[in-house]
């Protein structure tokens, strides 16, 4: 188990989880950056489907270089800010410490490993349901799992003690964890998620039960489901048959919800295009596939984000953050 953890990004995610580290005991130090004032008077409040509690009380930091060095740094940026990295980590990771990318996309360890030197970088692939509804306010309305694998050049690292203490410290706090030997595999998987519902629900402005429920978008998801099993295969990663289908009937037992690329895309911030669809389909490109439908998701989220800027720019789109209709982090 580990002594200390820092949180780089205090938001639905990294606000979330950093809570229920602090709840269970561990000694947890949060970076922020609009929120701080606030935070440091009021500190953080989580309402959950697993229990409301309140951390008047936190270890909040505007500036990375008053933060000290923690054995673990939890990164819970959006892939859109990761260049700030080469900034916050050195400042904030000890010598033999961990970094763990609660990220979502493809490609991002290879960019990270690049900013650090001999430290372990351990992706985490949330399944989880939340939303910051104002400052230091996040409601967590469903699921928390955490899928965990540990980077390697080759892609395979296997199942390590760094990961297992890691699993011991999440799950101590109420985290339901997953250790799993193949990262590459993994990330896959959960593209077969993340590039159907949060691109469609950008271009079709529609909710997971909208997508779900309505013929032509659920032919839709399934075929573009399709194609991301295809991207994977073409580098050798194993998608079964039988994960599609469990996919399908999984999100249509949740509650309806905006996916976290529809809220950025309503409050114009910039889009993880490039993390979520760019890379896939870059790396299937390589190996000689052709991802057609994926590769139209991206060309309209390209032209969707790029109008979004121009917008936020001339100030015509209203920040909020609207809790109605649900919110995402599985994103």
């Amino acid at each position: 188990m580990f002594k200390t953890y820092a949180i780089i990004g205090t938001g639905a995610v990294g606000g979330f989880y950093g809570a229920k580290l602090q709840h269970s005991g561990k000694d947890v130090h949060f970076l922020f950056n609009k929120d701080y004032e606030y935070v440091i008077k009021n500190g953080l409040s989580i309402k959950s489907v697993d229990g409301n509690f309140d951390l008047p009380h936190i270890n909040a930091y505007n500036h990375v270089e008053e933060m000290p060095d923690c054995d673990v740094v939890v990164v819970a940026l959006k892939t859109t800010q990761n260049h700030l990295l080469k900034k916050f980590l050195p400042a904030v990771l000890k010598d033999e410490g961990i970094v763990l990318l609660l990220q979502n996309g493809l490609g991002i360890e290879e960019e990270i490993a690049q900013i650090i030197k001999h430290q372990t970088i351990i992706s985490g692939l949330c399944f989880l349901c939340s939303n910051k509804v104002s400052p230091g306010q996040i409601n967590h309305i469903a699921y928390g799992k955490i899928l965990l694998a540990q980077y390697a050049q080759n892609n395979f690292y296997g199942i390590t003690d760094k990961m297992q203490s890691i699993a011991d410290d999440f799950e101590n706090a109420g985290i339901q964890i997953e250790l799993a030997p193949d990262l590459n595999l993994a990330r896959w998987k959960k593209l077969v998620w993340n590039i159907p519902y949060n691109g469609l629900s950008v271009i079709l402005n529609a909710t997971t039960e909208e997508l779900m429920t309505n013929p032509y978008s659920y032919e839709l998801l399934k075929s573009v489901m399709s194609e991301v099993v295809m991207g994977a295969k073409s580098v050798g990663c194993m998608i079964p048959d039988d994960f599609i289908p469990g996919m399908l009937d999984y999100t249509s037992k949740m509650k309806p919800y905006r996916t976290s690329m529809k809220i950025d895309y309503d409050t114009g911030r910039t889009l993880e295009v490039e993390a979520i669809f760019g890379n896939p389909l870059r790396r299937a490109n390589s190996e000689g596939v052709d991802l057609p439908l994926i590769n139209c998701l991206y060309q309209q989220l390209k032209f969707l984000n790029l109008k979004n800027v121009v917008l936020v720019n001339r100030g015509m789109i209203m920040r909020k953050c609207d809790d109605s209709k649900g919110g995402g982090a599985l994103t």
